[in-house]
């Protein structure tokens, strides 16, 4: 059945509301139905919307040719506690919604040609059996993100992780097998979904970035920070763990080298609710460190640093917020996890440190020596320029899935 101007109809299914476009994975999916709106496809969002749906009528016009939804509601931190007792992980048992499956259910009865999936997680949202083109979109190897934290975690959060991790690789594997085609969005998650779960067809889409919103910052915005100075930067979801644990990482074991060899020095962390963990450590210590909490936009801070910095070691996927600063011109030092699925050049495009030693000796060399900060943020600048833009991973993930629809009317009936 064919959608507006008898184009195909594309069904993309969302566990969460876009809106704003304060996450990854939301400012990811966000820009790709932005790319796919007035393309190959007639695109129906279906996702759960908040009571005040109607402030983002404009963002929805732009993502979608059409919107349906079902009430969003807010787990509390008890139910999610009693989930841990699910066959399922939590994140799946989070997602479950009557409302939202018989949303879905009335979508799917109108027969559409093609169904995108975004998270395994959302698979419980939907019946066992899908009659279209089916695609999941995968944003990370979810199970690899619990085999890191239990890897990282003592005592009884070791063994939390550690069950959430075996019900995730089965979930995951369950989930991703019933799906025509699985989209990654990296090489290396490709193959590694692949080589875990043995799926017949995955297909990779590449990380993109607005460069038109994140332009190259203005050089006055960030004057030279001098011999004592200079400020970093680093933007955070402050509910992923993940995040907390890497600026813990920063104060703990990195920031008392950087205050020795320059008393000045300051950090911006961007990011809403941050916890106390942390505000009272930077209180306690008298650290010149700022917590912003939530900004309508990020890119003043970032334009007014010198160096951003990105301290993870556990999680999954690719982070958008690297390409944003280097989009910015920004230099970028991070670990090997915090890049993890970019294909970025050490050394050209950013700096690797996957310790205290080297961490802190990669930010005071890239603020000790305009010539490095220059030429790696400007090298980083190009490199989105030629190959990273939302427009090119948008007409990828169209391919992909006009691909899958091939595929399915050339199946016999």
């Amino acid at each position: 059945m064919s959608g507006t101007a008898g184009r195909p109809r594309l069904l993309f299914v969302s566990p969460r509301f876009l809106f704003p476009m304060d996450q990854g994975g939301k400012i990811r999916t966000g820009n790709i139905l932005r790319g796919l709106k007035g393309g190959a496809f007639d695109v129906t969002l279906a996702s759960p919307a908040p009571p005040d749906v109607q402030r983002f009528t404009a963002d929805l016009s732009e993502a979608c040719d059409n919107f349906i939804s079902w009430p969003e509601r807010a787990q509390s931190r008890i139910s999610r506690a009693l989930s841990l007792g699910s066959a399922i992980p939590v994140a799946a048992v989070s997602d479950r919604s009557p409302a939202g499956s018989a949303c879905i259910g009335r979508a799917l009865a109108a027969r559409p040609d093609v169904v995108v999936v975004d998270f395994p997680h959302a698979s419980v949202l939907m019946p066992e059996r899908i009659d279209a083109a089916s695609v999941m979109f995968t944003h990370n190897v979810e199970a690899e993100i619990f085999e890191r934290h239990a890897a990282r975690a003592k005592g009884v959060w070791r063994m939390i992780w550690a069950d959430q991790s075996r019900k995730m690789t089965r979930f995951e594997g369950d989930t991703l097998r019933r799906f025509d085609t699985v989209i990654a969005v990296s090489d290396r998650d490709a193959d590694a979904l692949t080589k875990r779960y043995s799926l017949a067809r995955v297909e990779e889409i590449d990380t993109g970035v607005d460069l038109d919103f994140f332009a190259p910052a203005p050089p006055e915005m960030a004057p030279d920070p001098g011999p004592d100075g200079g400020t970093l930067v680093f933007t955070a979801t402050m509910s992923w763990q993940a995040n907390v644990e890497g600026i813990h990482f920063l104060l703990d074991e990195v920031w008392p080298t950087l205050i020795a060899a320059r008393p000045g020095i300051k950090a911006v962390i961007i990011g809403r609710n941050p916890p106390a963990s942390l505000s009272n450590k930077i209180k306690e210590r008298g650290l010149n460190v700022t917590l912003t909490g939530f900004v309508d936009d990020i890119r003043p801070y970032v334009a007014q640093s010198h160096v951003y910095v990105i301290p993870l070691f556990v999680g999954s996927g690719t982070r958008i917020k690297a390409f944003e600063a280097m989009a910015m011109s920004r230099p970028v030092i991070s670990t090997s996890l915090g890049i993890e699925g970019l294909d970025v050049t050490d050394g050209e495009h950013f700096l690797r440190a996957d310790n205290a030693e080297t961490f802190s000796r990669g930010i005071l060399s890239l603020l000790d020596d305009a010539t490095l900060r220059n030429r790696i943020a400007g090298a980083a600048r190009r490199l989105m320029e030629e190959r990273f833009s939302w427009k090119t991973v948008a007409a990828q993930f169209e391919a992909i899935c006009l691909r899958a629809l091939e595929r399915r009317r050339a199946v016999p009936s």
